[in-house]
């Protein structure tokens, strides 16, 4: 247990801890978790929360949530730090929860960046958590499935806590302005769109938005006891210049038009600068990602299939870590998309397709590649004549897979660059042979 001091009392604290929710009213976001009726909302309300595990990005409210819990709850709380704590205080800790249950006390334990723990500090709980002596509440920022044991995780219900909206931080930054524990009592002008760039620069991150607010304020222009918050301010307290973005307009899809369009014309100076426009304006990168993997495919495709590799590790990679960090795995996937060799062939051949399936919905499936899996089936003739590719030596059949009315259409018609000249001789092969062997 820590001690105040003198000195404590006359620091003030933090803009971000003096404005932490009291109570679930407060709480902005998570509305998934949170809103009425939510499962979340009525173990907190009714004081009947069970081992569980807050899995999110920093700054969406894991440590708030269980600091609402203990204002609630009946049961001992105690909060435990896994990077001040040790084996000898956990185990202190577990006999007190120990003997509270014999007397009916229950108990509750927050340990916050649970994954910090190591497997013989998280075993030290287990015990405890299966007798139900100790109501567990893990916080990480980490990937449980990954970070915590599975023993522990299994007996945890987890709940995902998502980056907050940039609407939800404007409301956090709303409320410190005329909050009389944030700057209420103090005149501030900063201009609406000054806080919806600072909102955006915080990324869904309401600590680090409060925090550069705190900042702002700080540095602002004081006269006659007000305080100006200018553009120039708030752009050498986030160390950059605002950044034309808006993340539901017109430049956003601008932008990423830019990068997918560079990337076509294999320009990686180009597409890396328009990368760096949307991470460095709060663009999620998982967004980023996913277009990227939609261009592995719609514009490289058969010409390098290892394309949709990187695509998707570079996905897995930013779901993993997130920003900043992640930045250098979308510059990877955005390069390699730049030099690969290009082809929209797959692409044509779906939608060429799709507009024939549109057409013509009630072609029926050819007798020979039905199914017949009954004894009437088999007397309607389905699978009749059906054969088997791996019988036969050359692994090909003559076979017609369409239906009648569109026997020899062809949609995927493979271009000459990089990997895909080799399957456009090998579908040329194809062909050939079953030209030749089609009575």
């Amino acid at each position: 247990m820590e001690q105040s001091t003198f000195f404590e009392s006359r620091t003030p604290r933090p803009l971000a801890a003096r404005l932490r929710p009291r109570d679930l009213d407060e709480f902005v976001g998570q509305q998934h978790l949170l809103g009425e009726g939510k499962v979340l909302r009525r173990l907190i309300e009714s004081d009947a929360v069970s081992s569980m595990i807050f899995w999110g990005p920093p700054g969406v409210g894991k440590t708030t949530l269980a600091h609402i819990i203990a204002v609630r709850t009946k049961a001992e709380f105690v909060d435990f730090s896994a990077v001040t704590s040790g084996i000898k205080e956990i185990r202190t800790v577990m006999q007190r929860a120990e003997d509270n249950r014999r007397f009916g006390q229950k108990t509750i334990v927050f340990v916050d960046e649970i994954h910090r723990f190591n497997k013989a500090q998280q075993d030290a709980f287990l015990p405890y958590v299966e007798k139900g002596s100790i109501i567990l509440i893990g916080a990480t920022t980490e990937n449980p499935s990954f970070e915590v044991n599975g023993a522990l995780l299994s007996r945890c219900k987890v709940f995902v806590l998502q980056a907050l909206q940039t609407e939800d931080i404007l409301q956090l930054l709303k409320r410190a302005l005329s909050d009389p524990r944030g700057f209420g009592g103090q005149h501030i002008e900063i201009a609406p769109d000054l806080l919806q760039m600072l909102a955006a620069f915080a990324n869904g991150d309401a600590r680090t938005a409060l925090s550069t607010l705190e900042m702002v304020v700080l540095n602002g222009n004081e006269e006659n006891g007000v305080t100006t918050v200018t553009k120039e301010t708030l752009e050498q307290c986030i160390s950059k210049k605002s950044l034309l973005y808006d993340k539901n307009g017109e430049e956003h899809y601008n932008l990423i038009s830019a990068l997918h369009k560079s990337m076509r014309n294999s320009d990686p100076d180009a597409a890396v600068y328009w990368l760096a426009r949307m991470l460095e304006a709060g663009e999620d990168p998982l967004y980023v990602a996913r277009r990227v993997v939609r261009f592995a495919s719609e514009d490289v495709g058969m010409a390098d299939s290892r394309a949709l590799e990187v695509a998707v590790a570079a996905y897995q990679a930013c779901h993993y870590i997130g920003m900043p960090e992640c930045s250098v795995h979308l510059t990877h996937a955005v390069v390699y998309m730049s030099l690969a060799p290009k082809s929209n062939a797959l692409d044509v051949a779906y939608m060429e397709a799709r507009q024939d399936a549109a057409s013509q919905l009630a072609e029926p499936v050819p007798l020979v590649i039905r199914n017949a899996p009954t004894k009437l089936m088999q007397e309607l003739e389905y699978g009749k004549g059906y054969q088997y590719a791996h019988d036969t030596e050359e692994k090909l059949t003559a076979m017609q897979c369409l239906p009648d009315s569109l026997a020899g259409r062809e949609y995927y018609r493979p271009t000459d660059q990089g990997l895909e000249g080799r399957y456009k001789e090998r579908l040329e092969e194809i062909k050939a042979w079953k030209k030749a062997h089609r009575g």
